[in-house]
């Protein structure tokens, strides 16, 4: 579901700063070559894949993918993580977390940060109760924070523990 051509993209990005990132979570990145089929894709096309620990992208992927795959792999419980293969499943407070973190996970990358992650998160057609990305992080998104912090992957300051849902 390429929705946005304009979204940031990992061949804009430092792929060795995406991976030494994902890394910390246990997460491989592994690339696939152009026009082949990434495998773990929930929304086919360019979108990225997970299967097990490994996150699949290719050069065309969105940034925002990977970081919301990633996002998904790190809030999800050690039973769904151990058998993950395409669908992170997960409830609304969850996705909502996934969210909330895909943000966090964006301003630990030079190239990308807050802004431009709410950009292309609005550009894909991420949709919030309060409109778009930016009005949903300054409203609704308490609870996302708080979903997070409960399940220890932010502390009480809203920093990143580095730490997978236990």
């Amino acid at each position: 579901m390429d929705k946005g051509a304009a979204v940031l993209r990992i061949n804009g990005v430092d792929r060795v700063a995406l991976g030494t990132l994902l890394a910390r979570y246990g997460l491989r990145l592994r690339f696939i070559a152009p026009d082949e089929a990434i495998p773990g894709s929930f929304w086919g096309e360019s979108e990225a894949g997970l299967v097990a620990d490994c996150l699949y992208a290719r050069l065309d992927t969105p940034v925002h993918s990977v970081l919301h795959e990633a996002a998904h792999y790190i809030c999800m419980t050690p039973e769904r993580r151990a058998g993950l293969d395409r669908d992170a499943g997960g409830d609304d407070a969850e996705e909502c977390g996934v969210c909330y973190l895909q943000v966090l996970l964006a301003c630990e990358l030079r190239d990308v940060g807050r802004e431009r992650l709410c950009d292309d998160m609005d550009a894909w057609g991420y949709s919030f109760r309060e409109g778009p990305s930016r009005a949903w992080l300054a409203g609704d998104a308490r609870d996302a924070h708080e979903w997070l912090r409960v399940r220890g992957i932010i502390d009480g300051h809203g920093a990143l523990t580095w730490q997978l849902r236990t």
